[in-house]
């Protein structure tokens, strides 16, 4: 029944050209459908990867709620594409510029006429920022569902399995055809975010611990019946937030934005937070700084149980709870009076979701595996270990650079070790193949940042470190590139002001001594070819090789990689183009 309460954005504009109202209807709308509240439902579906071939089918259920409570859905499409699929070759260069192109184009859709509402639908590490991105540009009411989580690979494994799978496959005998083949058949067994806490599955609880998505709907395993339940409830709440005028402005605020923050550090979320989230706040005009992440990391036990710095994967996490687990436990560190896409406070949510017994029902699921809640979140009073990411600065870093220390040893939280330079990640992991890098040395990968090659990710590099005996558990990684969520061991990205636009990591040099300390957040050269020098004397040589630096020769570059290249900002505040 079509609710007259509502005025429908776009009547000014059908009253301007009757053929807007003919064009709808020489598709299958009819003259009711073009009186009612018209909802966007913008989602990567495509044959990408596993994360948005399914999603077509939230998108049909998000249509129907939205039919149930009265209104017209229109469905759009911008297809996203994998890391996994990208990695190791030239097309990875492409994937981070393709959040900036899936945002222009979601907003594109939204504004070349006036919806009333909007939902997007994703489930994977560029496009869940990109329509955030999207969602913050226009303050119309909007709803994000989650894609939801892949099924766990053979013995609670995950597809980062193929680290060590293509590790083996490069070096001689060391692995048959029988294991490349179990893993490829084994490796992804459904459709959905892969099944470790990286960017993709990190960011669908950003997207909830903002507020944005319906409590729960974080990593929903996405072969289940409750995902699509979730798809159909949110296509019937975007239209009360319609009714209400509630809109994204009202819900991404500081305080949100704190609360994300929070929540991934409790989790022990992907680096690539530290790309998005602030990306996503400049659309609002909200500058979040790399302080304050290091000062939130500094206070919140990290609880989540997940891997890569966990054990767990992503499904056992929703079963045990999920992202409003996290919330409950960590009431005393959040502003509750946050409004989210419900239309209540994130407190009346909790009590809410605590009271319909949402926590005890799935918690069953668990058990099927043996598993119990405190496996996978641990209780706070028991927890030691604060935060999970960590900004560093120094001579080598100085508007600064990340690490994820949940997933580095303790052995490893401070080491000085003589720099291997390499103007690639190419270069650095053949040499890693060809068994030519040393135990305790430092690997530094630069020209890799969002003006030298896009920032693509590193993780062929990553696993190639920690699947090798030799190196594992020794061997640090710098770099001006990015990192994927599923990158273990003291591997330090978003090394600012990058190597491309002349940052001290362009003036490194093979032998230099590079001091990492992880507890003091520090990261500097602090040797010349072997030698110990005092910071004064290493400035000074610094000075003299920016001097006579000449930059890396770059190719012509064109089109999006080429607008990419030569107009985003630095990593550190976020890599989007401005």
């Amino acid at each position: 029944m079509l609710d007259k309460s509502i005025i429908q954005k776009s009547t000014s504009e059908r009253k301007l050209w009757s053929q807007f109202d003919s064009l709808q209807m020489g598709m299958d709308w009819d003259e009711e459908d073009i009186k009612k509240p018209q909802i966007l439902i913008d989602d990567v579906f495509g044959d990408s990867h596993p994360g948005s071939s399914h999603l077509i089918g939230l998108t049909n259920q998000v249509s129907i709620g939205v039919y149930e409570k009265g209104g017209r859905p229109g469905q759009f499409h911008v297809t996203d594409i994998c890391d996994g699929c990208a990695q190791g070759h030239d097309g990875m260069n492409f994937v981070l510029a393709s959040r900036e192109v899936i945002a222009d184009m979601v907003e594109i859709h939204s504004s070349f006429v006036s919806w009333d509402g909007m939902v997007l639908i994703s489930s994977c590490d560029k496009s869940i920022p990109a329509h955030l991105k999207a969602a913050a540009r226009k303050a119309i009411p909007t709803i994000f569902v989650p894609g939801g989580s892949m099924r766990p690979a053979p013995d609670m494994s995950t597809s980062i399995k193929a680290g060590d799978i293509s590790l083996r496959e490069k070096k001689k005998d060391a692995i048959t055809a029988e294991e490349v083949r179990d893993f490829k058949l084994t490796g992804c067994p459904s459709v959905g975010a892969c099944q470790f806490l990286g960017t993709a599955s990190t960011m669908q609880c950003m997207a909830e611990a903002l507020g944005l998505a319906l409590p729960g709907s974080a990593l929903i395993p996405a072969t289940m019946r409750d995902i699509t339940a979730m798809a159909r409830k949110a296509g019937r709440q975007i239209m009360n937030l319609v009714k209400a005028k509630i809109t994204t402005k009202d819900i991404l605020t500081p305080e949100a934005f704190y609360n994300a923050i929070v929540v991934h550090a409790a989790i022990g979320g992907s680096t690539n937070v530290m790309l998005h989230l602030p990306a996503i706040a400049y659309e609002l005009g909200i500058e979040l700084k790399p302080e304050l992440f290091d000062e939130i990391n500094h206070k919140i036990p990290h609880i989540g149980n997940i891997y890569p710095s966990g054990e767990y994967p992503t499904e056992a996490f929703w079963f045990a709870g999920g992202i409003p687990m996290v919330q409950w436990l960590l009431k005393d560190y959040l502003y509750l009076d946050v409004l989210t896409v419900t239309g209540k406070t994130l407190k009346e949510n909790l009590e809410d979701i605590k009271k319909d017994g949402f926590f005890q029902r799935i918690e069953g699921y668990l058990r099927n595996y043996g598993l119990s809640r405190e496996q996978l979140i641990k209780p706070v009073e028991t927890t030691k270990e604060m935060g999970s990411i960590a900004v560093l600065k120094g001579n080598l870093a100085p508007e600064g650079a990340v690490i994820k220390y949940a997933a580095v040893s303790e052995n490893m939280m401070y080491h000085v070790g003589a720099a291997r330079v390499f103007n690639s990640e190419e270069e650095c992991h053949k040499a890693i193949i060809e068994d030519k890098i040393n135990p305790g040395e430092i690997l530094i990968i630069r020209y890799e940042g969002p003006r030298g090659s896009g920032m693509p990710e590193m993780l062929m590099t990553t696993e190639a470190i920690v699947c090798d005996s030799r190196l594992n558990g020794s061997t640090v990684l710098l770099t001006d590139g990015r990192f994927s969520g599923a990158t273990r061991g003291p591997c330090v990205g978003h090394i600012s002001p990058e190597a491309a636009t002349g940052g001290p990591i362009a003036l490194v040099e093979d032998g230099d001594l590079i001091e990492l300390d992880i507890k003091e957040r520090k990261l500097n050269i602090v040797g010349i070819k072997g030698k110990t020098y005092t910071s004064e004397d290493v400035e000074k040589i610094l000075a003299e090789r920016k001097a006579n630096w000449i930059p890396y020769k770059i190719e012509k570059r064109k089109g999006v990689f080429g607008r990419y290249t030569k107009y985003a900002v630095s990593a550190m505040k976020g890599a989007y183009l401005e």
